[in-house]
């Protein structure tokens, strides 16, 4: 049987993949990378795509949104388990240490999320009254 997020984050990644890491349809626009990480409970690699946020000249944003869910992704403990990764950012694969931003810095990148991408705003009210986690990956 056929997962439907796994099929859906499959097809964005050959796309991702095809056009040099620009992605259309809904994405149309939207800043996209591919997150590698290996699963905590699984070691099974993993390959996630992510809208994300440039953050100075070599940091990147992604956010634990799950479109609103009531729980984190998977990914996100992934990253707490093991926080050095790999990223595919356009034809550029990276290597990169997440950490989870935390107080002031967390408010002003999710605020900025929020006004760059208003959908993040949904996601918000439907996730409450768990906080979206948001993540910075910084090159190593």
């Amino acid at each position: 049987m056929s997962n439907p997020v796994h099929d859906f984050n499959a097809s964005i990644i050959d796309e991702f993949r095809a056009n040099g890491g620009v992605v259309g349809g809904m994405f149309q626009g939207s800043n996209m990378l591919l997150l590698h990480t290996v699963g905590s409970k699984t070691g099974t690699a993993r390959t996630t795509p992510l809208v994300y946020q440039p953050h100075g000249d070599d940091s990147w944003v992604v956010f634990g949104s799950a479109a609103g869910a009531p729980k984190d992704p998977a990914w996100v403990g992934n990253l707490v388990a093991e926080p050095d990764v790999q990223i595919e950012v356009g034809t550029d694969v990276v290597a990169a240490r997440a950490r989870i931003a935390e107080g002031v810095e967390r408010d002003e990148l999710w605020t900025a999320q929020k006004a760059d991408l208003p959908g993040f705003a949904d996601y918000e009210v439907k996730a409450a009254p768990r906080q979206i986690p948001v993540i910075v990956l910084e090159r190593r």
